[in-house]
């Protein structure tokens, strides 16, 4: 494998030696055993006499500012700019991947390329780009981790706030690393089958479930979910009601749930966009289920895109696409009844799923 930059592999972090000059990867949730000479399933992490280094860290692929809302994150600073990044790979092999030039080219193009920006470069560009957080997003940052830690060190002594676009395939100790320094994150639980993930991601879920958890029980870091929901694969309503049943009972009712339209790209072009009507059932399913936020993605204009008062049902923010029409909150509170809504604000500490 090759790599587009000049500079020598970094040092990877959270490994240890398995005898026999073999290597073991704890970043995410395949473990990888990494013999020398070779790299993990995430491609990006090479076995070089015995020590692990990660191939990516001098790879951006893409730098760019964008609404917080797409990431999607409707409840962490609204309406504010967040600069996104990402480094090339991905540990995962979604047949829909949206991003997949960049996340799949180690595998399938066998070549880690990107452009070499020093992590302090890309916080003054965030902070003269007048952004208030960064993201780690459009590639599984879990695979960039050296990257975006100590970018995200840099971003909270600038007083920026940092965001992960993640698969959730993460370890116990990837999340005890990045916590500290982590604001918000969004997971794509992308079914609640270990088929649908065999099948389509090449992965498993319950690693993503185990992950949630700790993430919602040991961290202070805000979540919100997005699910793809993929017409023929994972749209049973049998299956949403449980996938919508374990955010709210396992999570907090408070997490926000994104259920997102599919449209056909990369291998997966035998199948139509989602029809709007089961995105809209998927809505009312985790409003069934007691989750207070449930938002339909990627179908612009819809009513569900707007946050509403879990108190009184007042509209607290109106939104098409990402675009915020009017935001009412008062601080974090409905000016109506003055119901709390759960959330990061501005000028607001964090406030946990849980409240």
């Amino acid at each position: 494998m090759t790599t587009a930059s000049t500079p020598p592999p970094k040092e990877a972090v959270l490994w240890e030696n398995e005898g026999g000059d073999s290597v073991r990867c704890n970043l995410c949730a395949f473990r990888c055993l990494i013999r020398p000479g070779r790299v993990g399933i995430c491609q990006v992490r090479r076995n070089d006499g015995g020590r692990l280094y990660t191939l990516n860290y001098h790879a951006v692929t893409a730098s760019h500012v964008d609404p917080v809302e797409k990431k999607p994150l409707f409840h962490f600073l609204p309406g504010s700019d967040i600069f996104s990044l990402a480094c090339a790979g991905c540990n995962f092999r979604c047949s829909f991947c949206q991003n997949w030039q960049i996340s799949q080219a180690p595998r399938d193009l066998k070549v880690v390329h990107g452009r070499s920006i020093p992590p302090e470069a890309m916080v003054e560009s965030a902070v003269a780009a007048g952004c208030r957080s960064m993201a780690y997003t459009y590639t599984e940052p879990t695979i960039f981790m050296e990257y975006a830690a100590d970018c995200a060190r840099l971003a909270r002594a600038a007083g920026l706030r940092n965001v992960f676009v993640s698969n959730g395939f993460l370890t116990p100790e990837a999340i005890d690393l990045i916590a500290p320094h982590l604001d918000a994150i969004n997971v794509d639980l992308k079914a609640f089958r270990d088929r649908y993930y065999r099948q389509t991601t090449k992965a498993v879920l319950a690693p993503v479930l185990d992950g949630l958890r700790y993430l919602a029980r040991q961290t202070d870091v805000w979540i919100e979910i997005t699910t793809l929901v993929i017409p023929g694969a994972n749209d049973d309503e049998g299956e949403l009601r449980e996938l919508a049943d374990f955010i709210a009972g396992e999570l907090s009712p408070a997490v926000p749930w994104h259920v997102s339209r599919f449209h056909p790209d990369y291998r997966m072009t035998d199948r139509g966009p989602t029809p709007t009507q089961t995105i809209r059932r998927a809505v009312e399913i985790g409003r069934d289920a007691g989750l207070r936020y449930v938002y339909a993605g990627n179908l612009p204009g819809d009513d569900s895109e707007s946050t509403r008062c879990h108190g009184c049902g007042a509209t607290l923010i109106r939104r098409r696409g990402y675009a915020i029409l009017a935001n009412r909150l008062r601080g974090a509170n409905c000016p109506d009844c003055g119901v709390q809504c759960a959330g990061v604000f501005e000028n607001q500490c964090r406030m946990s799923n849980g409240e």
